[in-house]
């Protein structure tokens, strides 16, 4: 089912436009792992971590009005070049429980965490291209000198004895001078 936000939605299958981002959206592994081999210098760098509420639409997963929420948001970078922005959201009480490990990751990926452990179960990715009108954009691009008029991002969501994070992953310009 998409997940909608005035309009705009998040959908199972990529939106028709998304050439070279293809491969790159669809990959259902580790991305962390995938830019890592394609790439000297692979860094996380840490933006935030701390209480938020969650954007308009991760609010039906985590309570419209409910707590703040744990957001985490990262950049991978590459030669020191930026290429996704990745954002994380976790209920606060959860950090008590089974992602506790989440709040003492500074800046190492949680990727690798997510991946390690065979307990986690990743839903299906969904796709959005995003827009200067969505909060992650603008989030996004704090990371860049220019600001492109759209990015593609996909979302995922996980979870670990029924308790969720959600991970959305932006792609950033200079994600397509990798290797697909």
């Amino acid at each position: 089912m998409p997940i909608a936000s005035r309009n705009r939605v998040w959908r199972r299958r990529p939106v028709p436009g998304a050439g070279r981002h293809l491969p790159w959206l669809t990959d259902r592994g580790s991305l962390t792992d995938r830019i890592r081999t394609r790439c000297a210098g692979f860094g996380v760098r840490l933006l935030f971590q701390g209480p938020r509420r969650p954007t308009r639409d991760e609010r039906p997963l985590f309570g419209a009005r409910g707590p703040l929420a744990l957001v985490r948001e990262v950049c991978l970078d590459c030669g020191g070049e930026p290429v996704v922005f990745a954002h994380s959201v976790v209920r606060r009480r959860d950090l008590r429980g089974p992602w506790r490990a989440l709040s003492r990751l500074g800046a190492r990926p949680l990727g690798a965490a997510l991946f390690a452990d065979p307990r986690i179960k990743r839903w299906p990715l969904s796709f959005r291209r995003l827009t200067p009108n969505d909060e992650l954009h603008a989030r996004a691009c704090a990371a860049l000198r220019a600001r492109p008029q759209a990015l593609w991002a996909r979302r995922s969501l996980f979870t670990l004895h029924n308790s969720p994070i959600l991970v959305t992953e932006v792609f950033l310009p200079a994600i397509l001078k990798l290797a697909p």
